[in-house]
């Protein structure tokens, strides 16, 4: 078996179409900070925003032909209140399916953001 020095997953790359429009998104309506915003390279802007105080980081990288966007992204958010996140998302015309409710299973539902990409909410005890 290889043995490596992995300690965590630090970021997860979501591709959009308009970099500044997705920023506001995650920003201003799911209330993501800011970590990282600026180019790399000419012509190459890198964005990472997360929950506070999240460990995981979202990079909004530019899409392009290799890497088009409106995919399913996988990620799945906690929230300490899927329901009330549903109808606030709902409200500000975020892209919300069903709220489900399923018996030892904690509510939860997807969405999606300007660009289509697939997001997953989650309910989270803690405690």
């Amino acid at each position: 078996m290889t043995t490596t020095h992995f300690t965590g997953l630090h970021t997860v790359a979501v591709p959009v179409d308009d970099q500044d429009a997705a920023l506001a998104f995650y920003r201003d309506v799911l209330g993501f900070e800011v970590r990282m915003d600026g180019d790399l390279q000419e012509g190459f802007r890198w964005i990472e925003v997360a929950p506070p105080g999240a460990a995981v980081s979202v990079a909004l990288v530019a899409a392009g032909p290799d890497q088009p966007a409106g995919v399913d992204t996988g990620i799945r958010l906690a929230t300490s209140d899927a329901a009330a996140d549903h109808a606030t998302l709902g409200a500000h015309g975020v892209r919300v399916e069903e709220l489900l409710r399923w018996d030892g299973v904690p509510p939860m539902f997807s969405m999606r953001d300007l660009d289509g990409n697939m997001l997953y909410v989650t309910e989270i005890s803690v405690g």
